[in-house]
């Protein structure tokens, strides 16, 4: 059987797996740089609203660059967009490291000063870059892997990033904690340079680039057309954009609530440990797909994260959180996967680029507008009235006592909030289209045009 570029089956997937672990490397160093700054300035500032706005600022660049990045996936072959980005990524981090090690302390952790800002967007530039890769090995799995293996392969790619997810999260934590944040900036620089070099090495077969006439530079249009052809797709877009609100959350809060319970080194081994649910559920993909309807699938996994979220912070107890966010991870890689193996069938080759990058750009939009929201609204008004006795007398029957009641009555509703959108999108006739597109849809092997 052969692929979309036209190779056999095992040249593509052993070169599939190559894109797969360089994108997974890449993602690993920039994460944990992230992570890293993220505990860094929690615990020299004790800002709950720092960490909400930063994680905001984060994903409006996610937002605000992923058309764009979806367009130069379509316009350019995938191996450049990967060599470009990684490039990037690297000279971003080198500026990063000379303007903190140039600069006191007190300069980079003043928020209300310019030079923090300057310090935060040079490395936010260089993580969100990394976007581009990841949009170029979802494209890459229609180009290099059969139809029939896509579901398989989208949770291969759950699995490496739960494998991704545990060194980050376990190195950020220790490496703030036992080396602090300069060690981490060289860390981190090194570890980028790794893939640009495997990059230079690596052929990924895409003899001339899909040609769509009607392509522009950033073409929303483009990808806005390609969405609406597919009865029901915008719908799907539009409930993962929803959905991506209560996502904004935890965002916002998990940090600080973890930290509160947690050493930073320890803070990190939690996530590591919660990362090998990534590993199981993106394994269980990987091996047995996502049934006949990944929609389905989706949407009731959905609900039970919603059931997760609402139930892992009831009481302060470590282990009913390591559990709940274990579970969570578990579910994770097939709710991702689901999304990607629907457009992945229902859309053609040359515009997937930019439809993944549309959907990004609303999904995406979404996490920080609550982010930016609950940040101060948490620190100002839930965290203290339920440390006040008020809030104690009213939810401490169900919330229980601790340092974090205020969090924990966030997530309390964010869970429940989860579980209503999940089970009304089942009943929508949005659904129903969308599912027969999907099952009616004719996968498509085109060959590339010049």
């Amino acid at each position: 059987m052969s692929t979309v570029s036209g190779v056999d089956e095992a040249k593509g997937w052993r070169t599939f797996l190559h894109v797969l672990i360089n994108t997974a490397v890449a993602g690993l160093t920039t994460n944990f740089l992230w992570f890293s700054v993220i505990f860094w300035i929690y615990l020299e500032t004790k800002s709950i609203l720092a960490v909400g706005v930063l994680s905001g600022v984060y994903m409006i660049l996610f937002a605000a660059c992923s058309m764009w990045f979806g367009s130069l996936v379509d316009r350019y072959r995938k191996h450049r967009v990967m060599v470009v980005s990684a490039w990037f990524s690297l000279i971003a981090f080198a500026i990063a490291c000379v303007v903190f090690f140039a600069l006191p302390a007190d300069a980079l952790l003043d928020i209300g000063g310019p030079w923090f800002w300057v310090f935060i967007l040079i490395l936010l530039a260089g993580c969100v870059v990394e976007l581009l890769r990841g949009l170029a090995l979802s494209t890459t799995v229609t180009l290099l892997v059969p139809e029939p293996k896509h579901a398989n392969a989208n949770g291969l790619v759950g699995t490496v990033q739960g494998l991704s997810f545990i060194a980050t999260s376990v190195f950020s934590g220790l490496s703030i904690g036992m080396l602090g944040m300069g060690p981490t900036m060289i860390i981190a620089f090194v570890l980028t340079a790794i893939p640009v070099m495997h990059l230079h090495l690596l052929r990924i077969p895409e003899p001339e680039i899909a040609h769509d006439p009607n392509r522009s530079a950033v073409d929303f249009r483009g990808g806005w057309l390609a969405m609406l052809a597919v009865p029901g797709l915008l719908g799907l877009v539009f409930f993962t954009t929803f959905n991506n609100l209560t996502s904004g959350v935890y965002m916002a809060l998990l940090d600080p609530y973890g930290l509160n319970m947690f050493s930073v080194e320890m803070w990190g081994i939690v996530f590591g440990i919660a990362g090998t649910g990534f590993i199981v559920g993106g394994a269980i993909v990987a091996k047995w797909g996502l049934g006949k309807n990944p929609l389905r699938t989706m949407l009731v996994l959905i609900m039970a994260l919603g059931v997760l979220g609402a139930a892992f912070t009831i009481r302060e107890w470590q282990w009913l959180f390591i559990v709940g966010i274990w579970l969570f991870m578990v579910m994770m890689p097939a709710v991702e996967a689901a999304e990607q193996t629907v457009i992945q069938r229902v859309v053609p080759f040359e515009k997937q680029g930019r439809v993944f990058g549309l959907a990004m750009t609303f999904e995406a939009s979404a996490a920080p507008i609550t982010s930016l929201l609950i940040a101060p609204i948490a620190q100002y008004w839930v965290v203290p009235y339920m440390d006040g006795e008020r809030g104690q007398q009213r939810w401490g029957w169900l919330l229980g006592e601790g340092e974090s009641r205020g969090i924990a009555l966030i997530f309390l509703c964010a869970g429940i909030f989860m579980v209503l959108i999940a089970a009304a999108a089942l009943l929508t006739p949005t659904y129903r289209t969308l599912v027969r597109s999907y099952q009616s849809a004719v996968p498509a092997s085109p060959k590339i045009e010049a």
